[in-house]
């Protein structure tokens, strides 16, 4: 399943996104080049080195603390995308500049690889507001898998000298092997292989399981994965990028909504489920009588489900969200604001929406151990989420030290690879006995 590769606590980090220094990286990358020759097998590192074009400018044009929080946002969305693309450890630092390196060990094409990069470029370079306008950044990529006889030196040399090459003769992907970028699949093949993956049963649910405070088993997340039968495994992300070209969200969402709640309906009593909403979901205006339909056709009770939006899913109308949003509370559906904390907070829809829980960004949760400022804002947080009535819910909680932290603070549910990463359905009935 999919893990970050943990750390240790005292590892350190860059001051300005929070991610790994570098050095730490790159040790990682030699643990595990040295860990797969010790057992005669094929090294499995894939690496990338993404740059962002121009940096300098950013900064002369917004100022210095624009470009900052352009920087974290960046390696927040690289995280994110990697936590939900990904399947064995991976981690993600901040090079010099406007460069970040992600290297992950696990099996994976070439074409899966660039796939990955492909989509991971898309999602860089969506536009991230900033008090002067919206700002917009242009990454480049340096992609490499390691060889047999690669070192941790050799394949970081490649990345960068190829990534400088790239920012000089221009385009947006380049492999550091000396290879062609593949042709690999085009948009337009992958949304068609998007039109016929829900009648094949590629689309595979799996469940992330939640806890409460006393680290009893309260529900789970569905999280979709699209096995595909040429590039293998495609996480969320990168599945909603191929379906939102095709105009094929409303179909997916309203195939993991039946496929996840039929799943549920025989769950002991009392277990929940979460269902992530999408943009185009909540812009239909249909969209609550549609989910509605499929909730009271599946038979699983309305008052244990739960729809987690995102600051996202909200841009576009916030009005119009509320009003869809508080005929689908009023029917007992559950509502929480998803990722809180990992884009810019707008409070207003605190006070707008139905809402429930406050699901805190794994963001949220980094550094609470050893930064006070951390903890101080989580202690605000969950200070405001009772004062508005609301559960909190921290995700990507990793260690005893983070969740005893978090339920001292008053957190009411956790989910994270401390106790369960996601699962199959019959793993997870298995876990809920």
């Amino acid at each position: 399943m999919n893990e970050p590769s943990s750390l240790d606590r005292d590892a350190p980090r860059d001051a300005v996104t929070g991610l790994p220094a570098i050095d730490t990286v790159r040790g990682r990358i030699e643990d595990w080049l040295t860990q797969a020759a010790a057992r005669g097998e094929a090294a499995r590192v894939h690496t990338l080195l993404l740059g962002l074009r121009r940096f300098d400018a950013v900064n002369l044009a917004y100022g210095a603390s624009a470009g900052d929080a352009a920087l974290a946002e960046v390696g927040g969305r690289i995280c994110r995308f990697a936590e939900n693309e990904l399947d064995g450890p991976w981690l993600v630092a901040r090079g010099s500049g406007g460069n970040f390196l992600l290297a992950a060990n696990e099996a994976c094409s070439r074409e899966r690889w660039q796939l990955f990069a492909e989509q991971l470029a898309d999602l860089v370079s969506q536009s991230i507001p900033a008090a002067a306008g919206a700002l917009r950044l242009s990454p480049r990529l340096a992609l490499l898998r390691a060889l047999a006889d690669d070192t941790v030196e050799s394949l970081l040399d490649r990345l960068g000298h190829t990534l400088g090459s790239r920012r000089l003769q221009g385009g947006r992907i380049a492999w550091a092997d000396g290879e062609s970028v593949l042709p690999g699949r085009t948009a337009a093949q992958l949304e068609a292989d998007l039109l016929v993956a829900i009648d094949r049963d590629e689309i595979e649910i799996l469940f992330q399981p939640q806890f409460d405070a006393d680290d009893l088993l309260t529900g789970a997340e569905a999280l979709a994965r699209w096995r595909h039968p040429l590039l293998g495994r495609i996480g969320a992300a990168a599945l909603f990028g191929v379906a939102e070209r095709s105009d094929h969200v409303a179909p997916l969402s309203r195939h993991i909504a039946r496929r996840a709640l039929a799943a549920a309906k025989d769950w002991p009593p009392g277990l929940r489920l979460s269902l992530n909403v999408t943009p185009a979901d909540l812009a239909a205006i249909s969209y609550a009588d549609t989910l509605l339909g499929i909730v009271h056709e599946s038979g699983f009770p309305p008052d244990r489900l739960t729809l987690e939006v995102t600051e996202q899913v909200l841009l576009s109308d916030i009005h119009a969200a509320a009003k869809t949003l508080g005929r689908i509370s009023a029917e007992g559906i559950r509502v929480a604001l998803d990722d809180f904390g990992a884009g810019f907070c707008n409070f207003r829809y605190l006070k707008l929406l139905p809402l429930d829980y406050l699901k805190l960004d794994r963001s949220m949760v980094d550094g609470i151990e050893d930064d006070p400022r951390d903890l101080a804002v989580l202690r605000a947080i969950v200070a405001m989420a009772r004062a508005l009535s609301l559960k909190v819910i921290a995700e990507g909680i990793e260690d005893e030290a983070q969740r005893d932290l978090i339920v001292r603070e008053g957190c009411d549910f956790y989910q994270g690879f401390l106790r369960a990463a996601p699962m199959s359905l019959d793993e997870f009935c298995q876990l809920a006995g």
